[in-house]
C-alpha cells in the first residue's frame, strides 16, 4: 500500500509564502516524476509544477518565477515553495507521483491540502 501525505497548507496575505511538503510511504521501489496539482472551485485540476526523479522541473506559466518545487529522493518527498502568493493560487493543492512497487508503476494521489490567499 502507498500513501502520498501532505502538508503545509493554511491561509496568507497576499504578497506571503507557504511550503507544501508531500511525502510518499509503503512498499516504494522507486519513484519517478512527482508533481503538484491544484483545484479551484469551479475549476479544473491543473498542473502547477513538476519534476523528474533527476531534477528536471516543468511550471505552469501561471507560477513561474514564484513557485519552486523540490525534492528530496533520500526522504521519498517533494515540496513546493510558494512565494509572493496571490489570491488567484487559493485553491486545493495536491501532489502525485508515478511510483514503481511490486505490482507494476502507477500514478498515486495525496489527499489534497487547502491553501487560501487572503487579499
Amino acid at each position: 500500500q502507498v500513501q502520498l501525505v501532505e502538508s503545509g497548507g493554511g491561509l496568507v496575505q497576499a504578497g506571503g509564502s507557504l511550503r507544501l511538503s508531500c511525502a510518499a510511504s509503503g512498499s516504494i521501489f522507486s519513484i519517478n516524476a512527482m508533481g503538484w496539482y491544484r483545484q479551484a472551485p469551479g475549476k479544473q485540476r491543473e498542473l502547477v509544477a513538476a519534476i523528474t526523479s533527476g531534477g528536471m522541473t516543468n511550471y505552469a506559466d501561471s507560477v513561474k518565477g514564484r513557485f519552486t518545487i523540490s525534492r528530496d529522493n533520500a526522504k521519498n518527498t517533494v515540496y513546493l515553495e510558494m512565494n509572493s502568493l496571490k489570491p488567484e493560487d487559493t485553491a486545493v493543492y495536491y501532489c502525485n507521483a508515478d511510483i514503481t512497487t511490486a505490482w507494476g508503476t502507477s500514478r498515486y494521489w495525496g489527499q489534497g491540502t487547502q491553501v487560501t490567499v487572503s487579499s
